[in-house]
């Protein structure tokens, strides 16, 4: 179930069972660290944004996909069917409703030639980058973490700009050249 779920369950749903079941937690009142790979990354950012009791501590994200992807890999092995049907469901239609709320991937999908649709479609990744206004809640929590650490893997072939483990992306209406995040609007507004 967990397999299916990193595809099809909403990103959102996932995140507020996973707040429910830490705040249901005793032995985490006093806060706890926390390790996301991939998605899981981002995935625990949004926990981390969204649910402050009990407080995470400290993030470490390896490999995971800040600024989402524009780019679906090539799956090896028993996925690859799966990864090949997301592949041509995103092309087609990455900021529909449908595909948003039962696409795991279509959830952190970053069209840079599409800014507007993302924006004002993506349900999960443009509200956590708060990019349609400040939430200034996401920002205290994210703020209350002691450590925040990215890992960026050095020959990534499966994150599309592998930058966006870093929080960069590519500058704005193009999709060759990458910018880091201290040049993204993200980090100066």
């Amino acid at each position: 179930q967990d397999m299916e779920n990193s595809f099809f369950m909403n990103v959102n749903d996932q995140v507020a069972e996973v707040c429910s079941q830490l705040a249901k937690d005793p032995h985490l009142k006093g806060g706890y660290n926390a390790m996301g790979f991939s998605q899981g990354g981002q995935f625990l950012r949004a926990v981390a944004q969204r649910c402050p009791s009990p407080p995470m501590l400290s993030l470490i994200s390896v490999g995971g996909q800040h600024q989402g992807v524009y780019g679906f890999p090539r799956c090896p092995g028993e996925s690859s069917h799966i990864c090949d049907w997301i592949r041509r469901t995103l092309d087609l239609g990455a900021y529909t409703q449908a595909v948003q709320e039962h696409l795991v991937q279509a959830e952190y999908w970053h069209d840079p030639l599409k800014e507007e649709d993302y924006r004002k479609n993506s349900i999960f990744l443009a509200d956590i980058n708060q990019e349609r206004g400040i939430n200034e809640t996401y920002k205290k929590n994210l703020m209350a973490l002691k450590k925040f650490v990215l890992v960026k893997f050095l020959n990534d072939t499966m994150v599309d700009p592998p930058i966006s483990e870093w929080f960069g992306f590519y500058k704005p209406g193009q999709a060759k050249e990458t910018i880091p995040l201290q040049e993204t609007s993200l980090y100066k507004e």
